[in-house]
């Protein structure tokens, strides 16, 4: 028997990176999985897909801009299904060509950030909780980022937004352990996504991974594998966990990448 046999989830910006591996992850496990997305018609040429493959994956509009579409995504699942048992909130966003330093960066992007972040896990999981009560519990997976642990030069906004999600996973998981809801939030490091080879210079990624014990990037599965264990029932008796898969990133002494001869140089 599969340890997600018979389980309602909601994976939100699943059709690529981390979502969707996410979503393929909990559908082999056994789920039926929700694609909250925006492009319906490529996303369930995605579905057809796996669906040879046994898996059972479904679409369903979000669109994290239009926060009239959380209600309508949640109202969906729940008149088709009669219960969200899993909430894997994966959509987040970042400016990296606005969001500097406190002084140098914008302001604008600064707010819009900590409203689509932080927001989109707020308003979601305030839908959500009160259906997972009623069905006796489930669980929620935030994906933050080590950003929110650790402070950057840059990306003021980001960091200070994954943080907030960091906050509001053990917000949730406090105020409702007593109705068998947890919520525990994974914290990505440099991943091998799409996103990281367009917004990230390949200078800033040979010397962050300077800085990876572990010497590689992750994966999206290697992401997709910790969503599994806090979606099922393997991870019972774990709330509020703020769990970093990073490779070990920022463990021990900044002095890290010296020390194992991986230390970058700047070029003149």
């Amino acid at each position: 028997m599969k340890i997600l046999n018979n389980k309602i989830a909601l994976v939100t910006s699943a059709t690529r990176g981390i979502g969707l591996a996410t979503a393929i992850k909990l559908a082999e496990n056994g789920a039926t999985v929700y694609m909250g997305v925006r492009r319906l018609e490529a996303t369930q040429e995605i579905c057809d897909r796996y669906a040879k493959e046994g898996l059972v994956m479904k679409t369903v509009f979000f669109d994290a801009y239009k926060v009239d579409s959380y209600k309508e995504m949640i109202d969906t699942i729940i008149k088709k299904e009669g219960k969200i048992d899993i909430l894997v909130n994966n959509f987040g966003t970042g400016r990296p060509e606005t969001d500097l330093d406190l002084v140098n960066g914008s302001e604008e992007s600064f707010f819009e950030l900590f409203e689509h972040n932080v927001g989109s896990v707020y308003r979601i999981s305030k839908l959500v909780v009160p259906h997972m009560i009623e069905n006796g519990g489930g669980s929620i997976v935030n994906i933050s980022s080590i950003g929110g642990s650790v402070p950057d030069i840059s990306r003021i906004g980001y960091g200070v937004s994954k943080s907030g999600v960091n906050n509001i996973t053990q917000q949730i998981a406090m105020q409702y352990a007593k109705n068998k809801v947890r919520c525990n939030a994974v914290l990505p490091g440099m991943i091998a996504t799409d996103a990281v080879a367009s917004n990230m210079p390949k200078e800033f990624q040979k010397s962050f991974l300077s800085h990876v014990p572990l010497n590689r990037m992750g994966n999206p599965e290697d992401i997709a594998n910790a969503v599994l264990f806090f979606a099922s029932e393997n991870s019972s008796y774990i709330t509020g966990s703020i769990l970093e898969v990073s490779g070990g990133y920022h463990l021990g002494t900044p002095q890290y990448a010296d020390f194992v001869g991986r230390k970058v140089v700047e070029q003149d």
